[in-house]
């Protein structure tokens, strides 16, 4: 394994010289693209470092020290250029400000790899390995990125992020031309940006909680309510999720709301962004009585698979993994369990099983679903 280039960069930190560096860059062009980011102590990710690379040429951008803005929007946002990235999802939250849409055309390595035969979620460093014959260091993995000024260690180990994407998508396009799995790739990548995009939440965060699928329905209205709350609050104030109510929390006052404003002051006691304004909100909220309005807008949570739905599941599974050898896909990729588990509880076909998906699994699993 040989050891990994000497990554040189330019450091950028003013507008315009990201603006002389893009110009540079043809407007289809193939463009390597990372973020160092900190998410600590916020809500939002707080972007630290941007790095590009194109055709050998490797750019760190430093966001602490101007306004990036739309700069990039023209070049990634709406032109014909590929953006190309490896496990883009928390990358295209943090870009979110400066690329609302996320990159027009994105081409996901880590998508691309389990397509083409290399395993679900391998990461960049395995890729590398596996694909350039390089053997990287991941001793800046938990490097402080808003520190300045950079080390040369924090700034060499960022700017070899891109250094190989260049030969890592290249490879990985003509894997997948030979695949016949370019489009199915194009579209998981498209499914990754509408994902990241969602800038105000899940409106069913009560979903995910499937202890409570056995919840009467107003009742998981209410968990909804406090969910929703959470997570607006959260997004005001910059804080994580759990330092407001953690998920035991939630689910406990929404099954037992408090009789008292010092109940619940009690209940709460460790969730560090509660303060005395926010508890104030939360009880009022969880006192109000719950409409109709509310119940009919709430999705239902599915719960786990029981008798004939667990019969059906097992058998559901066996399909999949016969068709994931047939079409030489990870399981996990072509049909994640959790949809399986869903469709078979709710015998609705699964947003995660949309689009190619449904071509493939649909007639061959809904033929299985309990009577």
């Amino acid at each position: 394994m040989a050891l990994p280039e000497t990554a040189t960069a330019d450091w950028i930190d003013n507008r315009d010289a990201l603006q002389a560096w893009l110009a540079a860059v043809p407007a289809d062009a193939a463009v390597g693209l990372d973020t160092e980011f900190m998410r600590r102590n916020t809500f939002y990710p707080q972007l630290a470092l941007l790095q590009l690379g194109w055709n050998g040429r490797h750019a760190l951008i430093d966001p602490l020290a101007f306004d990036i803005g739309d700069t990039l929007q023209p070049l990634l946002g709406t032109g014909p250029a590929v953006t190309v990235m490896h496990s883009a999802s928390e990358d295209l939250e943090t870009l979110a400000p400066l690329l609302p849409d996320g990159p027009h055309i994105l081409f996901d390595t880590q998508i691309a790899a389990a397509f083409a035969g290399m395993g679900l979620g391998i990461s960049y460093r395995a890729l590398v390995a596996e694909l350039a014959q390089v053997e990287l260091d991941k001793g800046e993995t938990r490097s402080d990125w808003l520190q300045r000024p950079l080390t040369a260690s924090q700034c060499s180990y960022a700017a070899l992020d891109v250094v190989y994407l260049k030969t890592i998508h290249e490879q990985l396009v003509e894997r997948l031309d030979q695949r016949g799995r370019s489009a199915w790739h194009a579209e998981d990548c498209e499914r990754l940006k509408r994902r990241a995009s969602h800038r105000d939440g899940d409106p069913q965060p009560q979903r995910a909680m499937r202890g409570a699928a056995d919840w009467a329905v107003a009742r998981q209205a209410l968990l909804r309510r406090v969910l929703l709350w959470r997570d607006h609050s959260a997004r005001k104030l910059d804080v994580p999720r759990p330092w407001l109510i953690d998920d035991t929390l939630a689910l406990s006052l929404a099954q037992q709301p408090p009789a008292s404003l010092s109940e619940l002051e009690q209940r709460a006691r460790g969730q560090r962004a509660l303060r005395s304004a926010q508890r104030s909100e939360l009880f009022t909220l969880l006192a109000e009585a719950v409409t109709a309005d509310e119940i009919a807008v709430t999705t239902r949570i599915p719960g786990h698979p029981q008798g004939e739905a667990k019969k059906a599941l097992a058998e559901m599974k066996q399909v999949v993994d016969s068709l994931a050898v047939e079409l030489h896909l990870p399981p996990g990729l072509l049909c994640p369990r959790k949809a399986l588990e869903e469709y078979v509880v709710t015998a609705e076909w699964p947003d995660l099983l949309a689009g190619w998906r449904h071509g493939v699994l649909h007639d061959r699993l809904a033929s299985l679903l309990p009577g």
